[in-house]
């Protein structure tokens, strides 16, 4: 099904159409009132798919690569009428990029106001599994917990405020657009973030090399949250001797796991436990 608005070709790197989108590699939008760059087709049909839901984000207009424009029309058609879809030739897109863009699909999207962490934990549910992120400040890390989060079904994801924003143009990629469609929050310290999930009767286990438990041995409460500290120092230890703790059994010799191997080898066997996976 092909869009009836016809796209709107672009000639000029400096048309103020497309004006949030240059120079992304520098100046990324996120940040900057709620605007974020998806790229890539597998994002953007996320994007369509949140825009669809009337959720949390939602697309504005697209740029797309012309000689790419009819090999994605099943693509555009997913985004409604009124979402422009601008195309340029490849000399003029990578003139607005800033860069050689392979890909050649682009979006930019905003996000609603994001709700507060005690706001998202109190609308989980009876049953949950939360991933919380303690200073993960690498965009691919962060990708790698909302697309581990998504594949294991999880039903939220908590940052707290020194962890880079999820809405950043790497992060989302590296998630595959799962940033879009998962439930998060991104506020406060991790210790406010870790008392308001107790008291809400969360299941805490903190991950560490250090665990005193295999991860795959714990029998899981109805309300579980796994806590991922960053790579190198990990969690404190003010918040390893406060909560339970749990390890990933690996060779002697090896430091850790990288944070986003470590996540979805934790979701997935609690996730199991717990009854969400076949």
């Amino acid at each position: 099904m092909a869009r009836f608005t016809p796209a709107i070709e672009i000639t000029d790197a400096a048309d103020p159409r497309i004006a949030e989108f240059t120079g992304i590699r520098e100046r990324d939008l996120t940040g900057r009132h709620g605007q974020f760059i998806a790229e890539g087709t597998v994002v953007i049909s996320m994007l369509a798919k949140a825009h669809r839901a009337g959720g949390a984000v939602s697309a504005e207009k697209l740029l797309i690569l012309k000689n790419r424009q009819a090999g994605l029309e099943e693509i555009l058609a997913q985004f409604p009428e009124d979402i422009p879809v601008y195309i340029a030739e490849a000399a003029v897109l990578d003139a607005i990029a800033g860069f050689h863009l392979h890909r050649g699909v682009l979006a930019l999207g905003s996000r609603r106001s994001p709700p507060s962490p005690e706001t998202l934990i109190g609308g989980l549910g009876a049953q949950s599994l939360v991933l919380v992120g303690c200073g993960i400040s690498n965009h691919d890390n962060v990708g790698s917990l909302f697309r581990n989060a998504a594949g294991f079904r999880a039903d939220a994801v908590l940052l707290d405020e020194t962890c880079c924003d999820p809405l950043y143009r790497k992060a989302l990629r590296v998630s595959v657009g799962s940033v879009l469609t998962t439930p998060y929050a991104r506020a406060g310290s991790a210790d406010g973030l870790l008392r308001t999930l107790a008291e809400q009767n969360f299941e805490i286990w903190a991950l560490s090399p250090a665990g005193t438990i295999e991860i795959g041995d714990i029998e899981p409460a109805r309300r579980v949250a796994l806590v991922m500290g960053t790579e190198g120092e990990g969690l404190p230890a003010s918040i390893l001797s406060r909560f339970k703790s749990a390890r990933i059994a690996q060779a002697p010799d090896l430091d850790s796991l990288n944070v986003g191997t470590a996540s979805g080898i934790a979701l997935h066997a609690i996730s199991r436990a717990m009854g969400r996976l076949a």
